[in-house]
């Protein structure tokens, strides 16, 4: 039987916004968020990062600074006793490297149900810009929008169908209410 899972955006949701992150010694995680992770899991949920990476195509930074960041951001976790089940993330760019995985696009939100048997209608996708939440309307699941990161910048544009919450701990605690509901 396939479980829900919360996909959550990185940058600006899960770790503070740092435009273009490719420094491990840059990763600052959201305050609450290893809790929100936390009660996330302990609700039955499957927690999956999935991340646009657009940097890496616009040769801002390398998949090796890619992959050190996302080593320190489970270090750090790890340190806390939390871990994510996985990571998806998109290198490409429109502009650069079209593709069907960059959000809005489905495609690290499908690879990720496939490998984890994942139920994509009962999951909510999380994150700071629009293109985060678009993904949740797709494929039938709930969106939530944080307003960390970007989040504040996109508030009055996001679908009727879309809540907005302040961090990923408010997301974290509407999504395990509405579990309960």
């Amino acid at each position: 039987m396939s479980r829900p899972a919360a996909f959550l955006d990185r940058d600006g949701t899960i770790v503070q916004e740092a435009h273009y992150l490719a420094d491990p010694d840059r990763v600052v995680l959201v305050p609450g968020a290893v809790d929100a992770i936390r009660s996330l899991q302990e609700a039955g949920f499957a927690v999956v990062v999935v991340t646009n990476q657009s940097g890496i195509a616009k040769e801002m930074y390398t998949i090796d600074d890619y992959h050190a960041v996302a080593a320190r951001l489970r270090a750090m976790l790890a340190a806390e006793g939390v871990a994510v089940e996985a990571t998806h993330f998109c290198p490409h760019h429109p502009d650069v490297m079209p593709c069907d995985c960059r959000k809005p696009d489905t495609g690290m939100y499908e690879a990720a149900a496939e490998e984890l048997d994942l139920s994509v209608e009962d999951s909510f996708y999380v994150g700071d810009k629009i293109t985060d939440v678009l993904p949740a309307i797709t494929l039938g699941g709930r969106g939530i929008l944080v307003r960390t990161g970007y989040g504040k910048e996109f508030e009055d544009q996001v679908p009727a169908e879309v809540v907005v919450a302040d961090d990923l701990p408010a997301a974290a605690a509407e999504i395990v209410a509405s579990t309960r509901r």
